[in-house]
């Protein structure tokens, strides 16, 4: 510890501490400008300087570490002066224009001046001649306005440290210096992201976010909540005006440190007032097929009937009901729980069915737990290499992204093991670019590495795993030679990774779909077990085995039971004691065996097996593989109900649609990737005939005769946590409370802290497993017939089916169709040029596309994005599916791609129809398909 006197003050801090920050620890406030903590301390403002004994000029307090018995004055004339003068020479190129400056009320320099007694510049103007008018406003969502410009070059530090892009440069012209943005003319060419943290850092309102033009600080009203997005679960505040959602602000919480990506800070609110929301229960009639308005009563009066109906002739398994991964645990609390007691079936499941739920059932099966071991901030903090396994964090965990951007500035070596250049590659130590579908022989093949070499923790396998000689067994064929012919990769590239993550003191494996969505999901994700207890990095700091979810609340999804063979907590429904706890809480008799899995129901509603079907939140005709099959399967059942926002293409083939309402509208909490359980809070009320759907859900249970009240959501998260022992420390007031407003599971008691990392000491199933996995090849290959393996993936700027980002004009703007990156050399050999449109046909279907011709995947494979409903991807993947957690193989199956005719490529007056001109007519083909089906 280090002693020291600040204006008067004894300070005792810890070594390494900045003079600013000790003064703060003491309730002292030294004015700052440039400075960040963490971020920026280039101490180029001047405001923070202070006196200290023993120099002779005034250092600035942010970038000086205490010393041991330093005396600090913070208030001197001498300090004041300076600061002062400072001050008035930032204010001399500052433009005053206050009271139309989007920052009028937020800013930082309004404030310090206003501190240090100083409101305006003492010299003439000394802007560069012509900068007033240099307005840079080109880009969709920021802008830059030079004249308000201190120089202070936070946002290049944002950028550069916390963002990782590099997009924001310095410049100078004679004697000035400029901040060069990326935000003109050619913002589509540059780095930047348009991840708005550079605006949020700036301390005036020369970056800003143009949407902040329509708001001052003194109107908004702030509401703290969980982004809606991806699984991260980043904190923000939502900004509320007159009960409109005008904009979002980071919020410094524990998986996105105050940072958010372009969909959290742009594209989380919009879509909650969008003019397509559905406001009244809607009743098709099968004989037009059109839709009609409904009361809820007689809405929900049909539901009831047609459903217990359908239990009675034909039984409870002839029913089932989907819970949506993007809800709240509340709701997903609620559908599984009138599933079991009103269907009378176990017949429930959520979407992670087909994004991770090999990461569910692979971890469950090797460590006891089906989750990420430890935290976002373990695994990208003060670790010396990271194992990237089938994850483009960059585009589908933006913030998790930006982690380990700045991981590896601070020395991490990074191995990427994918089929794409993905942008982490770039920075990657080695990147082993591998056939899709060959995780299984890539682990194997680390594995025997491992073994050979030497690199083994025998400690750790003897006291904490069984199976190791079964595993020893299986991969000692799997040499780097035999793996590089099956994975397309090089042997020395693979012994060489094998070496840095085996030999690295903290090294986390992340992974995400690339690895779960195949038809061996579930072996991938068991070797990753197995590569991690090899080498004994479980139960550790910034190590760990760690999926990385897809959906903001799909790990919650799991967590609360919509799942045919768990109830919440991941209590088995064939175990008699769990059965009979339940049976006591909910009051009725529970299904004893398993139900079906969401990817299985669709071959029994085609069958005749499932006639009745709840959908809450999901759209499958969408979302999953195979579209025609999942259409046929929707079209045979008696009676489907969706409860949605929006008239989805799954809502358009439904009976019944009942309006819902958005994460805005609501209570509840979300469970991110990390097992991190937060709050999310309602921020605005909207004027329509919608309901909460966990009401909406309470009121269907009563009408199919289960005595179930409305509860509030702090109430559902009390029975839920009263049943379920990893949550039964929980409870919103705790939520509230707790310093990070979060808290983990397992959470077992009131006093318990929760759990940040997992295994610490042993696996919970008492011994790791190593589950001895064979390799075995995708169940679709190409042939001449279909000679081009396809695989798809994630953009940055949209999120799945683009329900809530395609709401929002200016991420429409940035990518706003679908696109098909193929090979060069392919590209060559079918005489395609970069741009054109295309047909990519699969033994599923036929879409039309664009061309991105470049070498970012191996000759002989194309990938492309799924969220474009111009050229859905999912009419052409494979419904293959896991032997274990019924996962599609949506990652790999055949194709072909030809040249479009040209007779389809120029419209009437010869000109050429691009992909994006395709994308406008499908919306308003959908516009017009939804204003006919409503009549």
């Amino acid at each position: 510890m280090i002693n020291l006197k600040i204006d008067g003050i004894h300070v005792q801090v810890e070594e390494g501490t900045t003079v600013l920050d000790a003064a703060k620890s003491i309730g002292l406030n030294i004015p700052t400008l440039c400075y960040l903590k963490n971020v920026s301390d280039i101490g180029s403002c001047r405001l923070c300087v202070v006196e200290i004994e023993g120099y002779d000029k005034l250092p600035t307090s942010c970038n000086t570490l205490a010393q041991e018995g330093m005396i600090v004055r913070t208030k001197t004339d001498r300090v004041v002066k300076s600061r002062r003068m400072a001050l008035d020479l930032i204010l001399s190129h500052h433009n005053l224009i206050c009271f139309s400056c989007p920052s009028n009320g937020a800013c930082e320099l309004q404030n310090v001046a206003h501190q240090c007694g100083v409101s305006e510049s003492s010299y003439p103007n000394f802007r560069l001649p012509g900068i007033e008018v240099a307005h840079v406003e080109e880009h969709p969502f920021l802008g830059y306005r030079p004249d308000l410009c201190i120089h202070c070059q936070r946002c290049i530090n944002t950028c550069s440290n916390v963002s990782g892009c590099d997009a924001i440069k310095l410049s100078s012209r004679g004697i000035f210096r400029s901040i060069v943005t990326p935000f003109g003319k050619d913002w589509k060419e540059t780095d930047c992201e348009a991840c708005g943290n550079c605006a949020e850092a700036c301390p005036t309102g020369a970056i800003y976010k143009k949407e902040a033009k329509a708001y001052r600080a003194w109107e908004i009203q702030r509401v703290r909540t969980t982004c809606p997005h991806c699984g991260v679960g980043c904190q923000y505040n939502l900004l509320v005006k007159d009960n409109q959602l005008v904009g979002a602000e980071a919020v410094d919480g524990p998986s996105n440190g105050g940072r958010l990506c372009v969909k959290g800070r742009f594209g989380s609110y919009k879509f909650v007032h969008s003019h397509d929301r559905l406001t009244d229960p809607l009743i098709k009639d099968r004989a037009t097929g059109k839709f009609r308005k409904a009361s809820w009563d007689e809405a929900l009066d049909l539901v009831a009937s047609k459903f217990m109906s359908i239990k009675r002739e034909y039984g409870s398994d002839a029913l089932a009901g989907f819970a949506c991964s993007r809800a709240p645990n509340e709701d997903v609390y609620m559908v599984q729980k009138m599933v079991r007691t009103c269907f009378g079936t176990n017949n429930t499941d959520n979407c992670a069915r087909v994004c991770h739920s090999a990461s569910v059932e692979g971890l469950a099966k090797t460590l006891g737990s089906g989750a990420m071991t430890n935290t976002i901030y373990d695994i990208t903090h003060d670790v010396d290499a990271i194992l990237l396994v089938g994850s483009n964090p960059e585009e589908a965990h933006p913030v998790i992204g930006m982690q380990i951007r700045e991981a590896v500035r601070h020395g991490a070596k990074l191995i990427v093991v994918d089929p794409r250049d993905i942008g982490l590659s770039k920075q990657a130590d080695i990147h082993l670019k591998l056939k899709p579908g060959t995780n299984v022989a890539f682990a194997n093949g680390m594995c025997h590495i491992f073994i050979k070499e030497g690199l083994i923790d025998e400690k750790y396998i003897d006291e904490h795993t069984e199976g190791f000689k079964a595993l020893k067994k299986t991969v000692k064929d799997y040499t780097p030679e035999k793996v590089a012919k099956i994975c397309h990769i090089d042997p020395d590239d693979l012994r060489a990774a094998a070496r840095i993550y085996a030999t690295a003191k903290k090294a986390p494996i992340i992974y995400c779909l690339g690895v779960t969505e195949h038809s061996t999901g579930t072996e991938g994700v068991m070797t990753m077990s197995n590569m991690a207890m090899l080498v004994g990095k479980l139960g550790r700091e910034g190590c760990g085995v760690n999926p990385l979810r897809g959906q903001n609340n799909v790990q919650g999804a799991c967590d609360m039971g919509a799942s045919p063979n768990m109830y919440p907590g991941y209590q088995s429904v064939l175990d008699p004691a769990v059965r009979e706890k339940f049976e006591k809480a909910w009051g009725v008799k529970l299904p004893t065996q398993l139900g079906t899995h969401a990817t299985d129901i669709f071959p029994k509603a085609i069958k005749g097996e499932v006639k009745g079907l709840y959908i809450y939140g999901e759209d499958p005709v969408v979302t999953d593989p195979d579209t025609h099959h999942v259409i046929k399967a929707l079209k045979a059942l008696d009676f489907l109900v969706v409860q949605e926002l929006f008239m989805t293409e799954t809502a358009l083939l439904a009976d019944v649609v009942l309006p819902g309402r958005s994460y805005a509208e609501k209570d509840g909490t979300f469970t991110n990737t990390e097992r991190r359980v937060q709050r999310v809070r309602k921020a605005v009320t909207l004027p329509s005939n919608s309901r909460l759907d966990t009401d909406i859900i309470c009121d269907l249970m009563r009408r199919m005769g289960y005595n179930q009240p409305n509860l509030t959501a702090s109430q559902i998260f009390d029975e839920m946590a009263s049943l379920t022992p990893s949550f039964r420390g929980m409870s919103y007031a705790r939520l509230e409370t707790e310093p990070t407003q979060s808290l983990q599971w397992p959470c077992t008691d009131q006093y318990h802290a929760g759990t940040s990392i997992m295994h610490v000491g042993k696996p919970a199933r008492g011994l790791g497993y190593f589950y001895p996995a064979e390799y075995t090849p995708a169940q679709e290959l190409p042939d001449k017939d279909y000679p081009l393996m396809f695989t798809t993936g994630r953009v940055l700027y949209h999120y799945n089916t683009g329900a809530m980002t395609a709401r929002t004009e200016g991420l429409v703007e940035i990518s706003g169709h679908s696109f098909v990156e193929i090979n060069t050399q392919d590209a060559r050999a079918l005489g395609i040029e970069n741009g054109e449109r295309i047909v990519v046909t699969s033994r599923r279907g036929t879409i039309t596309s664009e061309a991105r011709v470049s070498n970012k995947t191996n000759k002989g494979e194309c990938w492309m994005p799924f969220h474009f409903a111009d050229g859905n991807a999912n009419w052409l993947t494979n419904a293959a599916l896991d032997k274990y957690a019924r996962i599609p193989e949506f990652k790999v199956c055949a194709c072909r791609v030809e040249k479009l005719p040209k007779e389809d490529a120029f419209d009437s007056r010869g000109k050429a129809i691009t992909q994006q001109m395709i994308a406008k007519q499908w919306r308003k083909k959908m516009d017009k398909t939804i204003s006919k089906a409503l009549g």
